[in-house]
């Protein structure tokens, strides 16, 4: 896999999220033009995006702020069995640490931590603009 793509509204915002949670900014961009609009099927395509990566490298997160055509506003605060991509998951070292940070950003949980057996601590968080991340902190390593 090469990213997830997400569509946001307060750039700014959410790179700093992902920037609490341990992201870079890898690069920045915008795209438009006609290759733009041929690939994603849209007409007049003007978009800022953003890469954040991941502290080991493995993977990214690219954010797309759409001037136009504008973006299309899905359902507030859905829930998290609604169908599409639901959360993306982040392994931590230190999920109350993290959790603690994230909330001094705006971040909520979705439910709370919990310990799955003797493997992990999970939890949901609903960041900037509805945006659900999932941490997991392996135990026992």
């Amino acid at each position: 896999m090469d990213n997830v793509l997400i569509v946001v509204e307060d750039m700014e915002a959410v790179k700093a999220f992902f920037t609490e949670l341990g992201m870079e900014l890898e690069g920045e961009t915008t795209v438009e033009g006609d290759w733009a609009d041929r690939v994603i099927g849209l007409s007049g395509v003007r978009a800022d995006i953003a890469i954040m990566r991941t502290p080991d490298g493995h993977g990214r997160v690219e954010l797309s702020k759409f001037h136009t055509p504008p973006p299309i506003k899905s359902v507030p605060e859905s829930a998290s069995n609604t169908l599409g991509i639901g959360r993306i998951m982040f392994a931590v070292e230190d999920i109350d640490e993290v959790v603690q940070r994230l909330q001094k950003k705006g971040a909520k949980l979705v439910g709370e931590i919990v310990q799955y057996q003797d493997i992990y601590r999970l939890c949901y968080l609903r960041g900037p603009e509805g945006i659900i991340i999932g941490l997991a902190e392996q135990l026992g390593k």
